[in-house]
């Protein structure tokens, strides 16, 4: 059964890994001059789903290491 937790951590690790390489960190974890627009534009949309996008990465990062620490011990 370890095995699994092992892949399938080691799975989610990549597929993390590749969202956050794609996606920036979200705004809500940036330091300085972060972007914005006006409530209701397509800009603020945009910036929502690409925050949305990133904290998807980090939680499949974080699980993803997870799953791995559990399979391992």
């Amino acid at each position: 059964m370890s095995e699994w937790w092992i892949i399938a951590g080691l799975g989610a690790l990549w597929l993390g890994w590749q969202i956050v390489w794609v996606a920036p960190v979200p705004r809500q974890l940036r330091r300085g001059d972060v972007p914005r627009a006006e409530k209701g534009t397509a800009a603020a949309f945009n910036l929502f789903w690409i925050d949305q996008y990133g904290w998807i990465g980090l939680s499949l990062l974080l699980l993803g290491a997870l799953a791995i620490a559990r399979g391992v011990l």
